[in-house]
């Protein structure tokens, strides 16, 4: 067997490869889904505690105690 028959597959080439394509771009999503939806918590958290601090009057950059 040579590279071209393998890339080939037998005449199922499309179907072979459009499956591989499908499953890597499915497989990035289920890891770059959770890492932008984790980034933006952060940030609405961190927006939400500065808008809390800023409305009790506590100084920013310092804990409350």
């Amino acid at each position: 067997m040579n590279w071209s028959e393998f890339f080939h597959m037998g005449g199922y080439a499309f179907y072979v490869w459009t499956s591989y394509g499908l499953t890597f771009i499915v497989l990035l999503a289920n890891v770059l889904a959770p890492l932008k939806q984790r980034r933006k918590l952060l940030a609405d958290l961190a927006r939400r505690e500065r808008r809390e601090r800023k409305a009790a009057g506590s100084p920013a950059g310092l804990p409350d105690r």
